[in-house]
């Protein structure tokens, strides 16, 4: 019973120190609040479930999973799978923009060569 306690306070104390992380790079502007959302309720659902245990236990029994640690992996896999999910999303965004940001700086450098072109031969007629 010892370890058990003593896993469940390191993870309180786990879960907190990530909690103030993330303020901390909130408040560096090194993050934004939207970002750290998930980070922030990933923290408090540990906290609470390191308080207390008996949530996953009633989970458990629920869905007929054999253990609570196994629950505890499964939830940890598709939370997993959820924020690479919307990190792939955001990922193509991103690349969107980048080939679109890449065409108008070559646009604009093709009419400014233009327009130097054009410059250069009414100062040489």
């Amino acid at each position: 019973m010892g370890i058990y306690i003593a896993l469940r306070v390191l993870l309180i104390i786990m879960s907190v120190f990530t909690f103030a992380f993330v303020i901390k790079q909130i408040r560096k502007n090194k993050i934004e609040i939207g970002e750290s959302l998930f980070w922030i309720i990933i923290s408090i659902i540990l906290i609470v479930i390191s308080v207390f245990p008996q949530i996953t236990g009633f989970f458990t029994k629920l869905l007929g999973i054999q253990s609570p640690s196994n629950f505890v992996f499964l939830v940890a896999i598709f939370i997993v799978m959820l924020k690479l999910f919307t990190l792939s999303i955001d990922v193509a965004k991103l690349k969107q923009k980048l080939k679109s940001l890449i065409e108008n700086v070559a646009l604009k450098e093709k009419e400014l060569d233009e327009k130097i072109q054009q410059i250069n031969e009414g100062n040489n007629k």
